[in-house]
């Protein structure tokens, strides 16, 4: 079993940057896909960013592509979500989800077995 612990957001105004940080306890944290997905008020909650269990590979939505970045250190657990350029539209509660089963990554948040218990992204314009 894992459990998720989302940190590092807040309110920042458009253009801003913020890094949020998701450590996992357990010893078998490499042998999970690590997945950000955020849910707005009122919306569906849907994927944000994946990354690989060697780190190797990152995947992102179209919306945040070359402003988000999405790193691991499995040596400390931790998967990193690096936002740049933040927009209003990215006002949102961001979740990172654990996945033991998909090859590379997955979108579909159902496959995530493990939930952290999210963090607040506000962005002003």
């Amino acid at each position: 079993q894992v459990q998720l612990v989302e940190s590092g957001g807040g309110l920042v105004q458009a253009g801003g940057s913020l890094r949020l940080s998701c450590v996992a306890s357990g010893r078998t944290f490499r042998n999970y896909v690590i997945g950000w997905f955020r849910q707005a008020p009122g919306k569906e909650r849907e994927f944000v960013a994946a990354i690989s269990r060697s780190g190797a590979t990152g995947y992102f939505v179209d919306s945040v592509k070359g402003r988000f970045t999405i790193s691991r250190d499995n040596a400390k657990n931790t998967v990193y979500l690096r936002m740049n350029s933040l927009k209003p539209e990215d006002t949102a509660v961001y979740y990172c989800a654990a996945d033991a089963r998909s090859g590379t990554y997955s979108d579909q948040k159902e496959l995530y077995d493990y939930w952290g218990q999210g963090t607040r992204v506000t962005v002003s314009s």
